[in-house]
């Protein structure tokens, strides 16, 4: 039996009580992840140790060809396996020395648990240990859980990075001051805000993830870093045992959030703040120009976000503030409220929040209001379209490019394509 919905009386800000719901989710599993940070790490490889299912999974999610050789890959569990007649560490074995000896090119293995390898309790920590001993220094075996058990699928990421993160080299107290930004982000995008770093007058900034895994930036008392990605709780965590500071700011989505990004690493950094306006300005103003174009067809329509990526608050944010629109109500999976603290005091005054979710509750509450367009999961979108509902595919928020300046106006365009589709094939 489903639990009841809990109110939470603390609410945020100006914001309605948060709904807190548990029940039925419907999301993916963190093995998508998966699929944007393989093509992230360029010198890393993903094997998930897992089922069948999970190699479908990937291979429908990455839209991979039948000639293409992509840098992941499932070590398939049989009913062998998940028997215990066989020995599963020894296969695993075998498995990483045929792939190491074929792709010799690979500096960094990760390990990806499944559901399949927790229930049967595989320990892929000291198989991780194992392998990298065997293997060192050419390759380091690293692991962490991709598995779908009460998890929503960004916490994939967050838990690869956090992977990551007793690997960074350290930094000794006198080293000089230097800049992580944390999160997966589009090549492109890392690029705009490298340079962005630069014009201001940062220029000891590096990325958690890097290109090349080898290349890990350094971690000391002297390390700032910005989190990119709301969803990466435990990364933050950890870099906080290690002594990095987290600056707190609005996440770099639109004009007000990116802007807001910047300054709060220019502060941490001491540098003036007129410098960063002048520096910043005509990238606002071509940002503002490309959101116009949405504006019009956005402003005043309802939207409602189903939990999914946990980027729903931050982008809510952005689309009441930037292009006027109606949140009817903004559902996260789960409520970070330290690394929220200034998305929530940015949202408008009423807002309803709720966290976690019972999907037959939420399906009542958009069929209710009816919103113009409903922002959720792939198994919810079609039966959705089919009532005469428009809907937003949330996975497709974290495929695309949509931090910064310059994807402003993409991002503005990813919510308004689907009114705009609804307004076409209206009879």
């Amino acid at each position: 039996m489903n639990a009841p919905a809990v109110i939470d009386r603390q609410s945020e800000g100006d914001c309605a009580p948060v709904i807190k719901e548990r029940g039925q989710r419907e999301v993916f599993c963190g093995l998508t992840g998966i699929i944007w940070l393989h093509r992230k790490m360029q010198d890393a490889f993903f094997l998930v140790v897992g089922s069948r299912t999970c190699a479908h999974l990937l291979q429908s999610a990455a839209g991979v060809m039948i000639f293409a050789e992509p840098r992941f890959a499932t070590a398939i569990m049989e009913e062998r396996d998940l028997a215990g007649l066989a020995d599963a560490n020894e296969e695993l074995d075998r498995i990483v020395d045929q792939l190491l000896a074929r792709r010799p090119e690979i500096k960094s293995l990760f390990l990806v648990g499944s559901c399949p390898s927790e229930v049967i309790k595989l320990d892929l920590s000291k198989a991780a240990q194992r392998l990298g001993a065997k293997h060192a220094p050419h390759v380091r075996v690293l692991n962490y859980s991709g598995s779908g058990i009460e998890t929503t699928f960004t916490e994939g990421e967050d838990a690869c990075l956090a992977s990551l993160v007793p690997e960074m080299p350290v930094l000794a107290a006198g080293a000089p001051a230097n800049l992580v930004v944390v999160g997966s982000l589009p090549d492109i995008v890392e690029d705009q805000f490298r340079r962005l770093f630069a014009e201001m007058g940062i220029a000891n900034v590096a990325s958690l993830p890097e290109r090349a895994v080898a290349d890990l930036p350094g971690v000391g008392p002297n390390t700032c870093f910005l989190l990119a990605q709301p969803f990466l709780n435990e990364t933050a965590h950890l870099l906080e045992k290690r002594g990095a500071t987290r600056i707190d700011a609005l996440f770099p989505f639109g004009v007000e959030g990116t802007s807001n990004w910047l300054h709060a690493a220019a502060r941490a950094f001491a540098i003036d703040s007129d410098h960063v306006d002048r520096v910043l300005q005509p990238y606002q103003d071509r940002a503002h120009k490309a959101l116009a174009h949405q504006r019009d067809r956005l402003a005043g329509k309802t939207i409602f976000f189903m939990p999914d990526s946990q980027l729903e608050i931050p982008l809510a944010r952005f689309l009441a503030n930037e292009l006027g629109m109606v949140l009817t109500e903004v559902g996260t999976p789960y409520l970070h409220r330290t690394h929220l603290t200034q998305e929530l005091a940015a949202l408008p005054p009423g807002v309803q929040l709720s966290e976690g979710q019972d999907v037959d509750k939420q399906l009542d509450r958009v069929r209710a209001i009816r919103p113009d367009l409903t922002v959720c999961g792939l198994g919810l979108a079609n039966p959705l379209e089919a009532e005469g509902l428009s809907t937003k595919w949330a996975i497709e928020l974290v495929f695309s490019p949509i931090h910064g300046f310059d994807q402003a106006g993409d991002l503005a365009e990813l919510f308004a394509r689907p009114l705009r589709r609804r307004d076409v094939l209206r009879v």
